[in-house]
């Protein structure tokens, strides 16, 4: 008789090999790191001696589970922000949380607590998009887990690097450190068409094709990720990145929600694996995959978690059973995708798509040893009627079990979880260190969720403006008798334009928060100069995002004095973001249509904006104002608006010592 080391015997084997075949006293031989057997019990029992043997009498044995798509250190993030859209989830909180928090340190013990949870679910292999995977390697070979880990490239700065630059050099020298690894495939991950130049696109590719790994993407994940495609590339995004040859690596493309008939056709041919998330999408409102379709054209599915920060969990046994559902649910066709299929998609096939069928997905002769066992025993999978019919089991284990139905876990031949005990990780440990970053976290955005200005901060592009703002307001009849004094002899006209401006102002329950206002400004009129009549000429439009702090006045007979906080930044989001990530107390909406003068007075420049409001009402102001440092050069303007008032032939019963924000408010 041959040795072996172990021995897994009298379970249900379900192998999952070409022919599907099922042991119902099955047994599976293990030697070093590989499969030696698979079969009945008694076949295995004649050709192999072991040193240790595993009774698996009342137990599933399976192939282990294939997470086809995670961010594994975002455990740490669980739970941090949730009921958002995906824009706001990831350029609002989770980007900025990163940019504070995320080192090797934080990936190190972010990735030993998602190992602990995936493992105690029945995960042998993860498939890892995000920073520092060097320390997330170190981590995942700690814990005994196989993965792919791809660096994330973006870009903007990320916390691993301050371009993408550095960050291809750094995924050249991961791959290079990892590369042959038992366990692990080093890769690299461009994040996302829309997060990515195709400069950065093309290098990736360039990269997994050199040393011939896999190469992993988020791709059509959202209805808006596909319509901003069309804008700027007059195609799909998988079309794009077919384009451009991205598929040229082999390729993990993430989601893909709304892929369309024709990529799907076009994708068949390609080395692209697909993986299907279904609980994060649900969750982030994406859409449903059509993952049938994307099936039946040959196209391997595998099934992911995403990460824990949109799901909240690791749970394979859940998505198993909500990717059997959804194509039920959505076609009202109950055989649309049976358990049998969707068990298929967290083994087989996910390897597969993961391009790492040669070595897992199957318990066969030659393959990793990579299994676990699941017992029958619990309230929820009790009765069974595999007896009945053996391929029962398929609907056992995707529509009745549940990942603490996991017992032991072994991989490449080491075994990782025995009698729900983990032999790895030191759980007690993982779980402290978590809750200190969770309560540095938290106070973190505990503190910026207060302040309107950290919000501002974290998503970038902020610049202070002056602290000084001298201004005046008068209700007018009649326009263009103002202008004809602004464009005579008596003022130094430098520029002028026209322009049509959209502003919302959110204002918040407390006023000590100021307001933030959101501009959409169309300019009209090229800026002439020197009086110069100005070109009619339409430009693409400008949106920018305004803090304006608590105000404090000073009135005088025709002027007022505003000392306040004002910050400015592009506002490179929509409205809808915005909305959702400050969370107003109220809004206020004023259209206007402004003629716009820069001028000269006394040595002094002014702006004097001719404004005919579109809404709220259809009324006509002048507003004359001036930005400084100084607070003494705010009051010497102050008392020139004076004599600009008079000059404009405005009286004091006009003025009004207002913003538009306040004198449209309620």
């Amino acid at each position: 008789m041959k040795r072996v080391d172990i021995i897994i015997e009298h379970g249900t084997v379900v192998t999952m090999d070409a022919e599907r075949h099922i042991y119902p006293d099955g047994a599976v031989a293990i030697r070093d790191s590989n499969i030696i057997a698979v079969g009945p019990a008694e076949t295995v029992g004649k050709m192999y001696r072991a040193e240790t043997i595993f009774d698996a009498r009342g137990k599933i044995v399976t192939p282990g589970l294939v997470n086809a798509h995670t961010h594994a250190p975002m455990t740490l993030l669980r739970g941090l922000a949730n009921d958002l859209r995906l824009d706001v989830w990831l350029l609002g909180y989770m980007m900025p949380v990163e940019r504070e928090f995320v080192d090797p340190d934080f990936c190190h013990w972010g990735t030993l607590l998602a190992c602990a949870e995936m493992i105690r679910g029945g995960t042998t292999t993860f498939v890892d998009m995000y920073y520092f995977e060097d320390a997330v390697a170190k981590a995942t070979v700690e814990a005994g887990m196989r993965a792919i880990l791809g660096q994330t490239i973006l870009k903007f700065p990320s916390p691993d690097a301050a371009s993408y630059d550095e960050t291809l050099q750094y995924a050249r020298q991961f791959i290079q450190t990892w590369k042959g690894h038992e366990l692990i495939t080093p890769t690299i991950a461009p994040h996302a068409p829309y997060t990515c130049t195709d400069d950065i696109l093309t290098k990736s590719r360039d990269l997994a094709v050199e040393f011939d790994v896999p190469l992993h993407i988020h791709l059509s994940e959202t209805a808006q990720e596909v319509q901003e495609s069309y804008r700027l590339h007059n195609m799909a995004p998988l079309a794009y990145m077919n384009s451009l040859g991205l598929f040229q690596a082999k390729t993990i493309a993430a989601h893909c929600v709304h892929i369309e008939e024709s990529e799907i056709y076009n994708v068949a041919q390609l080395p692209v694996g697909v993986a299907h998330n279904p609980s994060s999408n649900l969750k982030l409102a994406s859409g449903i995959a059509p993952v049938a379709e994307m099936r039946s054209r040959h196209i391997p599915v595998g099934i992911g978690t995403d990460g824990t920060a949109s799901n909240n969990d690791l749970d394979m046994f859940e998505e198993m059973r909500l990717a059997a559902f959804l194509p039920k649910g959505s076609s009202g066709d109950p055989t649309a995708l049976p358990a049998k299929e969707a068990f298929a998609m967290a083994t087989i096939e996910g390897a597969q798509a993961i391009h790492l069928d040669h070595e897992i997905g199957s318990l066969e002769p030659g393959k990793r040893a990579d299994l676990i066992a699941i017992s029958l025993d619990s309230p929820h999978t009790v009765p069974s009627y595999v007896g009945l019919d053996p391929e029962n089991v398929y609907a056992h284990l995707v529509y009745a079990a549940h990942a603490e139905d996991v017992t032991d876990v072994w991989v490449n031949g080491q075994q990782l979880l025995a009698a729900k005990q983990l032999l790895t990780i030191d759980e007690s440990d993982v779980k402290a260190k978590a809750a200190g970053f969770a309560e540095r976290i938290g106070l973190f955005l505990t503190n910026r969720e207060a302040n309107l200005l950290d919000k501002l901060i974290a998503i970038g592009g902020l610049q202070q403006n002056e602290s000084f703002e001298v201004q005046i307001k008068a209700k007018v009849d009649d326009l263009d008798a103002v202008e004809k004094l602004i464009t005579g002899d008596q003022l130094e006209l430098l520029r002028q334009n026209i322009r049509q401006q959209y502003d919302t102002y959110f204002r918040f329950a407390d006023v000590q928060k100021g307001f933030i206002r959101y501009r959409e400004d169309n300019v009209l009129q090229s800026e002439a100069q020197e009086g110069l009549p100005g070109v009619h000429l339409a430009v693409q439009p400008q949106y920018t995002l305004t803090l304006i702090g608590p105000t404090h006045e000073r009135v005088y007979e025709n002027s007022v004095i505003l000392s306040r906080s004002r910050y400015t930044s592009p506002a490179n989001h929509s409205l809808r973001f915005y909305r959702e990530y400050f969370q107003p107390a109220s809004e206020q909406e004023v259209i206007k249509w402004r003629r716009r003068f820069h001028i000269r007075y006394e040595g002094e420049e002014f702006v004097i904006n001719l404004d005919k409001m579109s809404k709220p009402d259809s009324n006509s102001y002048v507003e004359i104002k001036s930005r400084t440092w100084s607070r003494e050069d705010a009051l010497r303007k102050a008392g020139l608006i004076s004599h600009l008032l008079r000059m404009l032939h405005i009286r004091s019963d006009q003025v009004i010592h207002q913003e538009y924000v306040n004198i449209y408010a309620g």
